[in-house]
């Protein structure tokens, strides 16, 4: 078992009894859907700036069955999940055409469009105001509206998704997707389609953050407008970056930085986005892998002067 995984399995132990459980929660809910974020961004190269698009539409339609049909559990994670990977399927289609700075506004072009749906749509969604009442349906027994019940149930998808991303980025696809990352024309000269590798990323991607989108509906209770903005698609890729695109467990860590300054520090400082925007700075100018690089530097720079030590003495 490597070092990383037991770092986050103490983590689901005593997170709980550090912060709320419902704060503890959206960590891990965030994680989920940073995994998604981070198969296009990391892995593949494509900066999207509408993956609240898959979020929100998951959110709202898993929600409204929970909400008027009081549907299982495990249904509303199956249809979110297939909501996200649809309507990425959708995106990523148009998308994949363009690369460069047109990939990236048609992406947040997109997200606008379903956002002013969602506005709009206020017989359904609720508008601004967003859909409120959606429940925690028991399962087997045990009580998810309990927070440490959910918690525990967050906690075990996480891993799952976790287990799941590793698997994919392991994978003969996951080492394509790299490829096109590196030089995509090499990698069409090779034979590959990148437009439909690109466009299985997406259909992935969208996949985790319908996931974390019907997760986090049923911890608030509520689909808020904005989990379909594109705030929420900026929050998951400042959050991406700063823990470590391209690393497994960059997403992990940077949903634990932004949850945390998010819920806990802006109680005590209303200004707290400023030290995520110099933490931000700081990823671009010296450590474009994010938390996962400056680790990896320090704890080579802690081997050198051992080891030094040890010649000198």
């Amino acid at each position: 078992m490597s070092r990383a995984l037991i770092a986050i399995l103490a983590a689901i132990v005593v997170l709980p009894l550090v912060v709320r459980p419902a704060i503890a929660s959206e960590i891990w809910i965030f994680a989920i859907f940073g995994l998604g974020l981070n198969l296009l961004l990391g892995y593949t190269g494509l900066l999207s700036f509408g993956q609240s698009t898959f979020f929100g539409s998951a959110a709202y339609v898993a929600g409204w069955l929970l909400k008027h049909y009081a549907i299982n559990v495990f249904l509303a994670l199956g249809i979110g999940v297939a909501v996200g990977a649809a309507s990425a399927a959708l995106v990523g289609y148009l998308c994949v055409q363009r690369s460069g700075l047109y990939f990236i506004m048609l992406t947040f072009a997109l997200n606008q469009l379903f956002y002013f749906i969602a506005y709009q749509w206020t017989g359904v969604t609720g508008g601004e105001d967003g859909m409120p009442g959606i429940p925690r349906p028991d399962f087997l027994g045990i009580d998810f509206g309990e927070p440490l019940p959910y918690y525990a149930f967050v906690s075990a998808l996480f891993l799952l998704s976790l287990w799941i991303m590793k698997r994919i980025v392991e994978s003969p696809l996951g080492k394509i997707l790299q490829a096109i990352r590196e030089n995509e024309v090499r990698a069409e000269a090779l034979g590959y389609d990148t437009a439909r590798f690109k466009l299985a990323a997406f259909v992935i991607g969208g996949a985790f953050s319908g996931l974390a989108g019907v997760l986090y509906a049923m911890l608030f209770g509520i689909v808020p407008l904005e989990a379909i903005g594109f705030v929420t698609s900026g929050n998951v890729v400042f959050a991406t970056l700063i823990g470590g695109s391209g690393s497994l467990y960059g997403p992990v860590i940077g949903s634990f930085v932004f949850i945390w300054l998010s819920e806990s520090v802006s109680t005590l400082w209303a200004r707290w986005p400023l030290l995520l925007g110099v933490a931000f700075v700081i990823v671009v100018l010296f450590f474009r892998g994010g938390v996962v690089e400056a680790w990896a530097r320090f704890s080579a720079w802690r081997e050198r002067k051992w080891r030094s030590s040890r010649q000198t003495g």
